[in-house]
């Protein structure tokens, strides 16, 4: 199955850990594209530096340049990428209509972009039409994660908020009791429990739809995260 954006999760460190099958889209992240736009509207300087952008195949410069490519598309010819997107995903579905199962996207590995609005905008199509998919992200949208919250919409979406060293912790707290898992960074061994809720290790799978609700999702610092000093990184004992 030939894809135009989209990747097949088995290709990628992130989602290989998967037990289901999922496919992810790879953008070049902020502004590392040739309009110097951002597609990371929300990002902080410690997410910037902390960004696994190059992690595991990312690292190949034709993987760079592809992701590259994709991310110049669908800022100079955003109608045109989102029909591409729109093609990738009818034929995800039809594969997973074909064999009777549900399958997986996350379309934010390296970007915050609310690609659900970006298909009803430009095609008048939402995730729901897309019946035998799933979508899950992660995102630094406070406004987007409480969005997709409701019971309804979080059937079919499920974002997880990522933490930044610009939170506070009444924030964290705000948004775990109103249904929106939060997602922090931690420098070494990950706690039980932080800010009075359960933590689980969220590097065991990238696939955060089937998490309960109310719990943070743990991840151990990797890369240049290991270095942090800008707090998005929490140093905890």
């Amino acid at each position: 199955m030939k894809l135009n954006l989209i990747s097949n999760g088995n290709t990628n460190a992130k989602t290989i850990k998967n037990d289901e099958e999922t496919y992810i889209l790879y953008l070049s992240p902020y502004n590392l594209n040739d309009t110097g736009k951002n597609v990371c509207p929300f990002a902080t300087n410690g997410c910037a530096k902390a960004c696994l952008n190059s992690a595991g195949r990312g690292k190949f410069s034709n993987v760079q340049k592809a992701r590259r490519r994709k991310t110049n598309l669908f800022f100079q010819d955003p109608q045109k990428f989102t029909q591409d997107l729109a093609i990738d995903l009818a034929k995800i579905n039809n594969k997973a209509l074909k064999e009777n199962k549900t399958i997986f996207v996350r379309l934010n590995g390296t970007s915050d972009i609310n690609f659900e609005k970006l298909l009803n905008r430009y095609l008048n199509i939402n995730f729901a039409q897309f019946v035998g998919l799933k979508f899950y992200d992660y995102t630094k949208d406070k406004n987007k994660a409480l969005e997709y919250s409701t019971n309804e919409k979080r059937e079919k979406y499920r974002i997880t908020y990522s933490r930044s060293e610009n939170d506070s912790e009444r924030d964290i707290q705000n948004l775990l009791t109103n249904g929106v898992n939060v997602a922090i960074v931690f420098a070494k061994n990950l706690p039980g429990e932080y800010l009075g809720f359960p933590v689980i290790n969220g590097d065991l799978t990238d696939l955060r739809f089937n998490d309960q609700l109310g719990v943070i999702i743990g991840l151990k610092a990797k890369g240049e995260g290991k270095k942090d000093t800008s707090g998005f990184v929490i140093q905890y004992q």
